[in-house]
């Protein structure tokens, strides 16, 4: 088939929905050949399926939106709109994460007190607690309809980085050095200091600007896309 007519790869389940995995097309010996990243033994194919949303014509995260959209990553609002620089909440950007890396998803109940079996979310937050991509609130909830901070999402993509063996490639980081260019620099959790320097060491997150991180702010879907993409194309899955 035409190389330049691949959106992404594709596992076909068993009750006939499909879902992405990572996929890149490289060259071999003037060939070209689809590389599809999977934790599962699975039935694949490739599709062709471009996206382009209209109110991301003009907007700086044109290229991610557009890309992941194609790659059945994220979804629009709707109508062929993206709703860029709405904030988005916790379990939507956990469901995003385990569609971005490809995860089989999980069907038991998610072990957490204020997530239920009937919600839609249900299945994408048991998946990435599974996989260690959260840990929910000593509490022994999750707050699924919360919107996500910047900083709470970069622990998501920590763990994630580790599941993808990116985590393994990241130089030492030299926490204070790093930071030092950002002004709002204490204002990071405890908590969240590691995987900051960790992100930006990795070259996902740049910080809202030259001189700020804003770790308490939430985290907009257009952020979310780039973020997704910056941390699939840094783990070289596509």
């Amino acid at each position: 088939m035409d190389a330049d007519k691949i959106t992404t790869g594709i596992v076909v389940d068993q009750d006939g929905t499909v879902r992405h995995v990572p996929t890149k097309v490289i060259i071999i010996d003037g060939k070209h050949y689809a590389i599809i990243s999977s934790l599962t033994n699975s039935l694949y194919s490739v599709v062709w399926h471009p996206l382009e949303f209209s109110d991301v014509a003009n907007h700086w995260a044109n290229k991610a939106v557009n890309n992941m959209g194609s790659r059945m990553v994220i979804e629009g609002t709707g109508s062929g709109v993206f709703s860029p620089n709405r904030d988005i909440t916790r379990t939507e950007f956990t469901a995003i994460v385990v569609r971005g890396l490809g995860l089989k998803p999980e069907e038991a109940a998610a072990p957490y007190s204020d997530v239920h079996s009937t919600d839609w979310y249900s299945s994408a937050v048991h998946t990435a607690y599974a996989y260690d991509l959260i840990s929910g609130f000593e509490d022994g909830t999750f707050h699924p309809r919360d919107k996500i901070t910047r900083e709470q999402a970069m622990v998501i993509i920590d763990r994630a980085m580790k599941l993808t063996g990116l985590k393994d490639k990241l130089p030492e980081p030299a926490a204070e050095q790093l930071l030092r260019p950002y002004a709002d620099r204490a204002e990071v959790s405890v908590w969240a200091v590691s995987s900051l320097v960790d992100s930006v060491t990795a070259g996902i997150i740049t910080g809202r600007s030259g001189s700020e991180l804003a770790p308490k702010a939430y985290i907009t879907r257009a952020e979310v896309a780039a973020i997704i993409e910056r941390l699939l194309q840094k783990s070289e899955l596509i």
